[in-house]
């Protein structure tokens, strides 16, 4: 293959809980996390029956800011009551999705993914809460830790957060992490969840359209753009992607929401050149090369030799997801940090 060229990389995580090294404290933040406090006062509770999912899209305002929102509390539920402070009782999202604590709890098409909630969060029994879309779509935990130690840097970006489990990784190794969702109810349950494993003070979250997000920030002085690394985990298309995956032999990042992939990832590169791609397991190695030699706009133009290190993530004997690593991230390419 000529051109860019592709290193490929395998990870084999197993059940046992790799240590993990905390990086230093942020004392203070930018300011950027907020939630919509009119999605909480006017909307009922979802209905747990209910797919409750969105995507991401232009018709979406790029960030709605308000006051910090104020979720109702069930005193006799919440898993944190007098601890860790009372001021964390305000980020309680129990009443916004059922915690399913036994399998009977839990619907038919669910059950595969609760047989595996450990594996997700594995401090689920303390009160951890996913929604429809979060049982499908949350990375597993170890897969989580891993990436998150590829990413170590000062400030990372989660683009597409959902309820939390690269968000709360990436707060054990960067110093700030920025959580972006279009939904309200996932945006609480990434709170929600944070405060579980004790690291939501260092983490903004904000209830955004990513791609208007992007378009916006770039808008900024350069000098103005802290963000270090972009982690990009969009929608695959949510159970329907496994139908996808047997009608064909390879994943096509035409079928990433809320854009075509390859035009998520440049406008990505407008923002930093140092990109995490967590993309199906089964994606075109082609398309993930051919993403450097698009050579659209980015922060790279000068660094025709560039790398994309692709790795696998096992869990077991299941290939997962592989997770592509751009600009300083691939192994080897330091320097371009």
């Amino acid at each position: 293959m000529s051109g860019p060229r592709t290193n490929a990389s395998s990870l084999n995580v197993n059940d046992k809980q790799p240590s993990l090294c905390m990086g230093k404290r942020t004392k203070g933040l930018s300011g950027l996390s907020r939630f919509a406090k009119q999605a909480f006062q006017q909307s009922p509770a979802p209905d747990p029956s209910s797919n409750g999912t969105g995507s991401s899209s232009s018709q979406h305002p790029a960030v709605t800011i308000t006051e910090q929102a104020n979720f109702p509390i069930d005193h006799g539920k919440s898993p944190w009551i007098g601890s860790p402070s009372a001021q964390w009782r305000a980020y309680d999202a129990t009443r916004l999705v059922p915690q399913y604590k036994t399998a009977s709890e839990v619907p038919d098409h669910l059950q595969k993914y609760f047989s595996q909630r450990k594996r997700y969060f594995t401090l689920y029994d303390e009160g951890c809460l996913l929604d429809e879309e979060g049982w499908y779509s949350v990375t597993p935990e170890l897969i989580a830790t891993q990436i998150a130690e590829r990413c170590r840097c000062d400030t990372i970006l989660d683009a597409f957060c959902g309820v939390g489990g690269n968000t709360i990784a990436f707060a054990k190794t960067c110093e700030h992490v920025i959580a972006l969702d279009i939904s309200p109810v996932r945006l609480a349950l990434a709170r929600h969840n944070a405060v579980i494993y004790g690291v939501a003070d260092r983490i903004e979250f904000i209830l955004a359209d990513y791609i208007s997000f992007a378009h916006a920030y770039t808008s900024r002085p350069a000098e103005k753009r802290p963000i270090d690394v972009v982690f990009l985990s969009p929608p695959w298309g949510g159970p329907d992607y496994m139908l996808q995956e047997n009608n064909g032999p390879e994943f096509s990042l035409a079928n990433v929401k809320p854009i075509h992939g390859a035009d998520l990832f440049h406008l990505t590169r407008k923002i930093t050149r140092n990109v995490a791609y967590f993309v199906p397991r089964n994606t075109s190695l082609d398309e993930i090369s051919g993403l450097l030699s698009d050579r659209a706009p980015s922060l790279l133009d000068q660094d025709s030799a560039e790398m994309v290190e692709v790795e696998e993530e096992w869990m077991g004997t299941k290939l997962k997801a592989l997770t592509c690593y751009f600009g300083g991230l691939a192994d080897g390419q330091q320097h371009l940090f």
